[in-house]
């Protein structure tokens, strides 16, 4: 995010350090400080002010820069939302970079210290500090999945790895629980030792935990619960296994589970969690037994909380609820009665003798909350145990570096404040201690070693307030232990007087009795102020006593002992009921611990991350001041920079500082030849520095002020957009150039292959056509011989040219005659070649004919079998296409039809009849049928001619339309011959002569015709030729018809 605010000249200007392996580097965000902040808060101006520290944090948080360093310390803002940052190409960004090459990050700390952890074979540990809901838990994930993806993998490791993830939901699930602040708090303090082998791959771990919060089995706070496996296991467990453990999946119906009123949460899906947990627990290595045996103890404890009584004559407490006792026995493999009365009874040895006592109700309802706390507290550590088996590494320690995770409750300061958060803040008062030891001791080691004068640093030493806690004899935890030990009636207020007069006097301590009249109003009788480095706190003294002695009475203890549940038999040790010596209280176990933990850290090389909450609402994008005020108030963070920036603000290598900023200088830009040492020394020169604002260091420069980097950095901006401009030019003309000399060398590549292949075909081609013209030539010669080697090319080659022409000119249609003429080889094949082409011509025109064409081909081919060259008008005829008929059947006399009868009428045309003897002209129609030719008039047939009986057809040859039907005229019903004119003469007769067979019958005369009249009498028409048609009676008595001579025939 911080890198996409660069200007473009910037982001070209890195690019163009990156072949000297320069990366993005946290100075390149410095130009983006007045929007997003710095990233450092070392590099702020003003660092002695709180309210710039905060707005600085506002800016980023604001931007989803949620990580902000204090010189090696990471600053951490719960965004309480999902942000991209956490993928695995962000945690390759990280891997193996220089820690201030990249933005801050939680990745950036987890790689250096694994680094460090490799290449200087030192043990590392990160401390997570903050309050609840800041995110310890979540950085702690993160920090394990880093080096889950980054570092060496094996089979083995794998499964390492596997069980490392998989140990934080089964300790969330028993150790975590929802508070006000937080839906998933830790009830519990955590160090996790993760060892790595040589190869630097994770083959180990262990896991120490601290101050389990036991009394949250028993009772919560209003809006609070109880640790997540008691809902879990009701939400998600199986039904049989319900059955089994004598549970309903109903919250309410369990004691211990309804106090704080708040069974269910949103933002928890606990069936989901459930499954999660499941699965963890076989990951890391619990069988079925196991694991029945564990939730067995988790049921037990809620049956124990619904175990009630009440009492009877004398004020003794008696069981009134025997069936959670049957569930108890069953569950935790103890006799029934002899739990009964060891909640009723208590146990005192004196003198060697057992003496048995009833308990009231009060102290029966004790001694069963104090089992319930026992048993789920001494499970957690056997589970915690479990788990650090799973991890335990089989090889020698000693082959292993160890980094270390702290994720620890941070500093509380509730409304009411009791013996858990004096513990707490009394293990921040340590850390802090640590802190800034560690802090202090870093910088002065640094400065040494760069021979750079030392200079003493004034800050709040709370070494006083560690010794007020657990100095001993006088400090408050021997006083809280001396009067737990001591005889008599010892309580909480009588613990309080105790204090008030051993540590009166110190100025860190505060009662109602000794503060002046003012403060008396803001303290109780029962309470106590400590003013510890984050602020004062009031603690409430109630419950203190009892807390602190976590006492179990003898007979229960004893009743556990001899429990058949295997777990149950490993917490409860014989050993316990025969050591007479009085067990250490809580809080010096506490005390123990952590100063163990102290060693720990202090042997290892530590890196710090720091845990904020930006509300207590838990809502994204929401930044509340007043509280993030009070988290840096009790996170000490003002402290740390104090403590960073009382020399130098900034301090780099000469490498580093001189590569960034040599530009600056004419005499170090472009490049540098001398000690990196001189270059910086001529650099700042050449900047002004003062000798008050820097420091040269044997290795390094440190700059005093801020405002003296932003300035150089300033100068940085402005010159990086003449020296971008002037890189983009150069890079510019070396690419063309070296583009352009690519091209050309290109070019001439080309261009040489190319001629030497042009020239080569042009050769090869010239040497082909030699040869082809000499072979043609000679065969030319010998053309005329028997086919030889000589003129066998000049024959082919002929013979193809005639065949290729051929191809080109065959004839189109079957009318076209045209054929190329063939060489003398080839006249026989030419001939049957023109055969079989013109019968393919004909064959592939007759498969196209319909029937109603060949008919029409087969009328015109009779016709000009009869006329073709002895009609003059026979020419003008064959265009026009014979039609069917020339008269519907709407033209012809209905009567003439009947009379027809069943004859099909075949052919029908208006004609006109001349008389046998005037030869007048009449109009009539003649209509064929299948047996006789009709001369129709108007309704009447007048003259019927069977084809038996018509001899012949006469015409002339010129262009009349006259013809004569010559009739038989030995039956004494004919007429004699019929003298009839068409204007589709040559139509007309060709269809009277195919319907009368008598194609052969037509006779066409020239001069004259004679026809018969009737019975032995003859008549004459003569055909003269002339201008134009005329038909008319002759003086001789003929019939004389003038016909136009047509050129055409």
């Amino acid at each position: 995010k911080e890198a996409s605010a660069l200007p473009t000249s910037l982001c070209f200007w890195l690019q163009g350090l990156g072949a000297n392996g320069i990366r993005l580097t946290m100075e390149s965000a410095l130009t983006a400080r007045d929007r997003v902040g710095v990233q450092d808060f070392v590099l702020l101006e003003n660092f002695t002010s709180e309210a710039a520290f905060i707005e600085n944090l506002r800016k980023r948080f604001k931007e989803n820069l949620i990580y902000t360093y204090i010189g090696s310390v990471l600053v951490s803002v719960n965004p309480y939302k999902e942000l991209e940052i956490y993928t695995k190409q962000n945690m390759e960004r990280y891997r193996g970079v220089s820690f201030y090459e990249v933005s801050p990050h939680l990745y950036a700390i987890a790689d250096n210290s694994y680094r460090s952890l490799r290449t200087e074979r030192k043990d590392q540990c990160i401390l997570i500090s903050g309050e609840s809901g800041a995110g310890k838990t979540e950085a702690t994930k993160k920090i394990l999945q880093y080096y889950a993806v980054t570092c060496p993998a094996s089979q083995q490791v794998e499964t390492v790895k596997d069980r490392l993830l998989q140990s934080n939901p089964v300790l969330e699930a028993f150790g975590n629980a929802k508070t006000l602040r937080n839906d998933n708090s830790s009830r519990f303090g955590k160090y996790m030792d993760v060892q790595f082998d040589y190869r630097g791959a994770p083959v180990g771990g262990h896991i120490l935990n601290y101050l389990l919060e036991k009394s949250r089995v028993v009772h919560q706070n209003h809006g609070e619960r109880n640790f997540h496996i008691f809902y879990q296991l009701l939400e998600g467990g199986e039904e049989d296994l319900l059955r089994r453990l004598g549970l309903e999946k109903n919250p309410q119906q369990y004691h211990y589970l309804v106090k704080g009123h708040c069974a269910r949460v949103s933002s928890i899906n606990d069936k989901n969690e459930w499954k999660i947990m499941r699965r963890a627990l076989s990951v890391i290595s619990f069988n079925d037994s196991e694991v029945e045996d564990l939730l067995s103890i988790v049921a037990s404890v809620l049956h124990l909380g619904n175990v009630q009584f009440a009492a009877d004559e004398q004020g003794n407490a008696q069981v009134t609820t025997e069936n959670q006792i049957k569930y108890l026995a069953r569950l935790l493999a103890v006799d029934g009665s002899v739990l009964r009365d060891a909640l009723i009874h208590k146990k005192i040895i004196a003198k060697g003798e057992e003496l048995v006592s009833p308990l009231n109700l009060e102290q029966a309802a004790y001694a069963r909350d104090a089992l319930a706390k026992a048993i789920y507290g001494r499970t957690f550590s056997w589970l915690v145990n479990k788990v650090n088996k799973s991890l335990a590494y089989k090889a020698s320690w000693r082959s292993t570096t160890v980094l270390g995770l702290l994720d620890i409750y941070g500093f509380e300061v509730f409304q009411h404040n009791s013996f858990e958060q004096f513990c707490i803040n009394y293990c921040n008062e340590k850390l802090q201690q640590l802190f800034i030891e560690l802090t202090l001791k870093s910088e002065q080691e640094e400065y040494e070693s760069e021979g750079i004068a030392w200079e003493p640093v004034q800050y709040f030493n709370n070494k006083i307030i560690c010794d007020l806690v657990e100095e001993k004899f006088k400090g408050i935890i021997s006083i809280l232990d001396e009067e737990c030990l001591r005889p008599g009636d010892a309580t909480d207020m009588t613990f309080l007087e105790k204090l008030e007069e051993t540590v009166k006097n110190h100025p860190h301590f505060l009662t109602h009795k000794l503060a002046d009249q003012k403060t008396r109003k803001s303290l109780g009788r029962e309470e106590f102020r400590l003013s510890h480095y984050a602020g004062d706190v009031t603690y409430s003294v109630a419950g203190f006593l009892d807390k602190n002695n976590d006492l179990l009475f003898r007979n229960l203890k004893e009743t556990m002992c001899n429990s058949e549940n295997p777990i149950i038999n490993q917490c409860f040790d014989r050993t316990e009921l025969t050591d007479k010596k009085r067990p250490e209280t809580a809080a010096t176990q506490f005390k123990n611990s952590l100063s163990k933990l102290m060693e720990i850290l202090m042997s290892k090389e530590p890196s710090y991350i720091r845990c904020m909450k930006p509300n207590d609402a838990k809502q994204a994008d929401r930044f509340d001041e007043v509280l993030i005020r009070h988290q840096v108030k009790y996170l000490g963070l003002m402290e740390n920079l104090r403590v960073r920036r009382a020399g130098f603000a900034y301090r780099r290598k000469y490498e580093v500082f001189l590569q960034r900023y040599k530009s600056l200088c004419p005499e170090t830009w472009p490049t540098w030849d001398g000690r990196p040492y001189d270059g910086v020394a001529v650099l700042v020169k050449h900047l002004g520095y003062k000798p008050e604002e820097y420091k040269m260091g044997r290795t390094k420069i440190f700059i005093r002020f801020p405002k003296t980097l932003f300035a150089t950095e300033d100068a940085l901006e402005v010159r990086k957009q003449s020296l971008a401009t002037k890189m983009q030019a150069t890079w510019r003309g070396f690419y063309r150039r070296k583009k352009f000399l690519t091209m050309k060398r290109s070019a001439i590549t080309i261009q040489s292959w190319w001629r030497g292949t042009l020239g080569r075909r042009k050769a090869a081609k010239r040497k082909w056509a030699v040869e082809i013209i000499r072979r043609f030539i000679k065969g030319f010669i010998y053309r005329n011989h028997p086919r030889c080697p000589e003129n066998e090319y000049f024959l082919d080659y002929i013979r193809f040219s005639f065949l290729m022409n051929l191809k080109r000119n065959l004839p189109k249609n079957v009318l076209d005659k045209s054929w190329p003429t063939p060489p003398p080889s080839l006249c026989e094949a030419s001939q049957l070649l023109r055969r079989l082409c013109m019968q393919n011509m004909v064959w592939t025109y007759c498969k196209r004919i319909s029937p109603e064409w060949k008919q029409q081909l087969e009328q015109k081919v009779i016709a000009s079998e009869i006329f073709k060259g002895k009609k003059d008008n026979y020419p003008q005829s064959v265009p026009r296409l014979f039609i069917n008929t020339r008269l519907g059947r709407e033209e012809i006399n209905t009567k003439v039809l009947q009379a027809l009868e069943n004859e099909a009428l075949k052919y029908a045309v208006p004609v006109v009849k001349y008389d046998r003897r005037g030869y007048k002209a009449r109009a009539r129609q003649l209509l064929l049928t299948q047996s006789s030719a009709i001369v129709v008039e108007e309704s009447r047939i007048k003259q019927r001619i069977n084809y038996s009986n018509l001899t012949g057809i006469s015409v002339s040859s010129l262009s009349d339309n006259l013809f004569v039907l010559h009739v038989h005229c030995e039956d004494n019903k004919q007429k004699g011959d019929v003298v009839l004119q068409s204007d589709h003469v040559i139509e007309t007769l060709t269809k009277t002569a195919i319907l009368a067979n008598k194609i052969n019958n037509v006779n066409i005369n020239q001069g004259s015709i004679k026809f018969t009249v009737g019975q032995g009498k003859e008549g004459i028409i003569d055909f003269i030729s002339g201008s134009e048609l005329l038909i008319a009676k002759a003086k001789n008595g003929h019939l004389t018809v003038v016909a136009p001579r047509l050129n055409s025939r």
